[in-house]
């Protein structure tokens, strides 16, 4: 990457906010790439679909489609399963990811497990959304319906966000309500364009 181009990743715990965030700097006129998004559209390639159906037995429909369901169950009570699933799919996300970046000057990205995977080098900086973990666990069961069980299942396979170190990045703390995250998400977004800038 060079100055011309500056790739920021968008990250932070399930339940942190961090699709909020985006919104918000999307609503200020900046591009935003949603690794999900990526995924989705990534679901309709041919050979990317292929490279998991070689893996995993049955997990496509009649029609060719990806039965994310039936993948889901495959994957959630099987860790290698899991992991090799995850080495199929989010190198080729986050190739097509950084790709679509370099169409921006200044381009946010948002990476659900940036750090889990280490892919936080391959930007030039990052937004880290923090929040308190009760509130993390409150907001998912409300999202997903789902119980606190199965919440903290999914925190269990992140990092500990209240234990890394964060100091080299920009933190943004969705502890007030939507107004707050608001004006934190623009302030950090004015000193990134004015260091960008120079």
């Amino acid at each position: 990457m060079t100055q011309n181009n500056v790739v920021i990743a968008v990250t932070g715990g399930i339940g942190s906010g961090k699709s909020a965030v985006c919104k918000i700097i999307k609503e200020a006129g900046f591009p935003v790439i949603s690794c999900d998004g990526v995924y989705s559209e990534l679901l309709n390639d041919g050979d990317f679909l292929s490279s998991i159906a070689n893996e995993y037995e049955n997990v496509l429909t009649p029609d060719s489609a990806l039965d994310r369901k039936k993948l889901a169950e495959i994957v959630f009570n099987d860790k290698s399963a899991k992991e090799k699933l995850e080495n199929i799919t989010h190198p080729a996300i986050i190739n097509e990811v950084l790709s679509r970046a370099k169409a921006f000057k200044l381009c946010f990205c948002e990476v659900p497990l940036l750090f889990e995977k280490g892919f936080e080098n391959l930007f030039d900086n990052v937004i880290v959304v923090l929040r308190q973990k009760e509130a993390r666990i409150n907001s998912v069961q409300q999202r997903d319906n789902i119980d606190r069980k199965n919440v903290l299942l999914r925190i269990k396979n992140q990092i500990n966000y209240e234990k890394f170190d964060f100091a080299k990045y920009y933190v943004i703390h969705n502890d007030g309500n939507l107004n707050d995250l608001k004006k934190k998400t623009v302030q950090i977004l004015e000193k990134i364009t004015l260091s960008n800038c120079r």
